[in-house]
């Protein structure tokens, strides 16, 4: 009788830590996404912010700086439901004003251009990263909130289902390529 009391108590203390081990887990990939959406929300803005710099430099073209601009505008005004489109059409943006390395080069030429060339080309590349990040770490927590343990114990809590970031972040050909401050 004896016995069996403690085996129960230790099968049920068992329980108990890979509950509270697997809670934990959830917990710190929630946190994981959280970092990561910050990160992806500053590199975003950071390459708005920089091509919306340039389009008002008097580098580009007018028609060129127009597109850019008002891509970058709405990119940064955009509410979160529209977000991933607004960012889209940023990229789309982007291709289409630096998709020949000709108009990069005319930026470079121009004073202070070589600046501004590297800094978009380091902001462009560093959105993939970090959407490859945050895109991770929602598909890891989507995996874990899919057991049943964790949906039989409600261990995800009232935390909202983790969503992935889909955008077009190809960056332009011209840019990619290039090596820019890091």
């Amino acid at each position: 009788m004896i016995e069996t009391l403690i085996w129960i108590v230790v099968a049920v203390v068992v329980i108990g830590l890979y509950l509270s081990w697997t809670a934990g887990r959830l917990d710190r990939l929630h946190t994981r996404i959280d970092a990561a959406r910050a990160a992806l929300d500053a590199q975003l803005l950071r390459r708005a912010s920089v091509a919306q710099e340039l389009a008002t430099s008097g580098v580009l073209d007018p028609a060129a700086s127009i597109v850019l601009y008002q891509a970058a505008h709405a990119a940064r005004q955009a509410e979160e439901e529209q977000r991933e489109v607004a960012e889209s059409e940023l990229s789309q943006a982007l291709r289409a004003v630096f998709g020949e390395a000709a108009q990069v080069e005319a930026v470079r030429a121009a004073p202070g251009g070589e600046e501004a060339a590297g800094e978009l080309a380091a902001a462009v590349r560093r959105v993939p990263m970090a959407r490859r990040f945050h895109n991770d770490a929602v598909r890891a927590a989507r995996a874990l909130r899919r057991h049943r343990t964790v949906r039989w114990f409600r261990l995800a809590g009232h935390a909202a289902f983790p969503l992935a970031f889909e955008m077009d972040d190809e960056p332009p050909a011209a840019l990619a390529d290039r090596p820019g401050s890091a």
